[in-house]
């Protein structure tokens, strides 16, 4: 069966995502992990050291102003799941408003970003990528305060790394993430809805206080 925007779409609907074995693989696989990565919304902690490399600013964030820049910068590694089918069919959902990017730039260049796509009030992260020291943990940063604030209500990471771990994310079973994944889908949420806010405004709501 030919991968579609369609496809895909069900495909977040019903908890499984696509993976490639290989950037030049033409075939693509389903995942439905028995451990499902998520970041709780209202869990996100925000290091001291994070916090101050935000306060330094040199960044700019942006929204869906480069969202093929950030699958290809995610795609840019030895080995990679993100082919180019993959990216192609991304490409079109995100012209249909399913598929969002959230940019790191510093002097208008791309440094960092994360995309995922949305279905209601879930946000399905797929990738995020650095090309600058924090790069990555500042757009993950802005990602949830702006998730929270836009009405979502799941933010799923698939897998749980040390690094995200270290940020608050966590591994629930996978009923527990199908409830969770149901109940989203049925409410409403703008992922462009809300304004980009300042650092220091992304800070006080997010800091690390143990």
């Amino acid at each position: 069966m030919s991968l579609t925007p369609d496809l895909l779409l069900h495909g977040y609907s019903v908890g499984v995502f696509p993976m490639a074995e290989h950037r030049d693989d033409p075939e693509v696989f389903w995942v439905d992990p028995k451990l499902r990565g998520v970041m709780p919304l209202q869990g996100f902690r925000i290091s001291r050291s994070l916090a101050r490399t935000m306060r330094h600013g040199g960044f700019d964030i942006r929204i869906d102003s480069d969202f093929t820049g950030v699958v290809q910068g995610c795609a840019a590694r030895s080995e990679t799941w993100i082919s180019d089918e993959i990216l192609s069919q991304y490409n079109l959902l995100h012209d249909m408003g399913h598929a969002h990017s959230l940019e790191i730039c510093h002097d208008g260049v791309l440094s960092g970003g994360v995309y995922g796509v949305v279905l209601g009030a879930a946000f399905f992260g797929e990738s995020m990528f650095s090309r600058r020291n924090d790069a990555s943990k500042i757009a993950l940063a802005y990602l949830v305060d702006h998730l929270r604030r836009a009405g979502f209500t799941l933010f799923d990471t698939q897998f749980i790394t040390s690094h995200l771990a270290s940020l608050g994310g966590v591994e629930i079973t996978r009923g527990q993430y199908q409830q969770r994944l149901k109940e989203a889908i049925d409410l409403p949420a703008e992922f462009g809805a809300p304004p980009i806010p300042t650092a220091q405004e992304v800070i006080q709501r997010n800091t690390q206080t143990s």
